[in-house]
């Protein structure tokens, strides 16, 4: 079983709450959502591992049992170019859970007329194999979802 922590301080939804339907019906994989507090803050890795692909809105993290987690903060924020993202870790990096790896500010983006919801996503997961996803507000580094 693994343990993924929410990567941002919010309420934590279902996929299905995201609005974009390549996230919300599952074609990346099963999971959670949060929808996060509008302030600036820091994205942390959901799981220990090693970041395999990093850019300034989305993250993957891949776990030594080979298990992979997308963050994906906000929707369409690829369009933004990396503007309103600081990288605080580079891809190939080890890290721990709960280890700070985007700076960001969910009301920038927000007033930029996007969505600021993240994904996290069990990549290569069944969807069955997400549970215990957390009700209401969660605390970056706070338990989100078990993925057994």
């Amino acid at each position: 079983m693994t343990t993924v922590l929410a990567p941002v301080e919010g309420a934590a939804v279902e996929l299905a709450a995201v609005p974009d339907p390549v996230f919300s019906a599952g074609m990346v994989g099963p999971g959670a959502a949060i929808d996060p507090l509008r302030e600036p803050g820091k994205a942390v890795a959901p799981i220990a591992g090693k970041i395999m692909k990093l850019h300034p809105h989305a993250y993957v993290i891949v776990g030594d049992d080979g298990r992979g987690v997308l963050v994906h903060l906000g929707i369409d924020t690829v369009q933004l170019k990396g503007e309103g993202f600081e990288l605080l870790a580079a891809e190939g990096d080890r890290v721990g859970a709960g280890q700070p790896v985007v700076a960001w500010d969910p009301a920038a983006i927000e007033a930029g007329g996007r969505s600021p919801v993240c994904a996290v996503v069990a990549l290569d997961a069944d969807a069955a194999a997400v549970r215990g996803v957390a009700p209401g507000s969660v605390r970056a580094g706070e338990e989100l979802f078990r993925w057994l």
